[in-house]
């Protein structure tokens, strides 16, 4: 279970997520690495945690031209990573296949719908579709394009893989313990819950990283995920 745990590292400073790293110590081996930390030394951080044996998951949701994307994704594989995200378009995802080459390592994911997103939101965006069907639309399409998987909602993961079977990775954010709050996430659902419902890889940030012990919290959502 813990390389199916990954920990969000949504800190301000490199200096405090190596300090939560430290007071996880073995108990976490999988963390992510997004745009807060990214400006401020994350690639980086990236590669020192790699040395130290974990594995990073580079929630970048690259979204550009193709061009752009494809040169950003060739750049990011060099430095080397686990898991990089983009958005799910599929200009984008084609791009980002094509940079990342033959890695073997780097495993790219295509952000379907931010699990902070409802329905209500994406008509004030513009979308026809809702949540759901926008959700089964892009996955549909990272398929297509040779993404190595999705992030999706917890939620959606079941529907995800009955209508799309295995050999795919889906990550999914919005995990909150039976513990914890619900904070911002429009569509979120227990480690558990989300494992029975197909999920390969859950993201968690506030209940570990907010928590006053770090460790501890971690340990509790591993075994919640063990019980399933």
């Amino acid at each position: 279970m813990k390389d199916r745990l990954i920990v969000a590292l949504d800190l301000p400073s490199t200096a405090e997520a190596e300090a939560m790293t430290a007071q996880c110590g073995e108990v976490v081996s999988f963390y992510k690495i997004g745009l807060q930390l990214l400006p401020v030394g994350g690639m980086e951080l990236s590669e020192r945690l790699r040395r130290q044996g974990k594995k990073v998951f580079l929630d970048f949701k690259l979204h550009d031209i193709p061009t752009t994307v494809e040169k950003a994704t060739r750049s990011i594989a060099s430095r080397g990573g686990d898991l990089l995200t983009v958005h799910a378009e599929p200009p984008v995802m084609r791009a980002a296949v094509a940079g990342r080459g033959d890695d073997p390592d780097l495993k790219l994911l295509g952000v379907t719908v931010l699990t902070s997103y409802d329905d209500a939101m994406l008509t004030e965006m513009g979308y026809r579709m809702g949540a759901r069907d926008l959700v089964m639309r892009r996955v549909e399409q990272a398929l297509e394009a040779g993404m190595d998987g999705i992030v999706a909602s917890p939620l959606e993961a079941a529907e995800i893989r009955e209508k799309f079977g295995d050999g795919f990775l889906i990550v999914t954010p919005g995990i909150r313990p039976s513990w914890s709050s619900q904070d911002d996430q429009a569509r979120a659902a227990t480690p558990a819950d989300a494992l029975r419902n197909g999920a390969t890889h859950l993201v968690v940030g506030r209940p570990v990283n907010a928590a006053s012990d770090s460790a501890d919290a971690a340990r509790k959502i591993l075994e919640e995920m063990g019980a399933a």
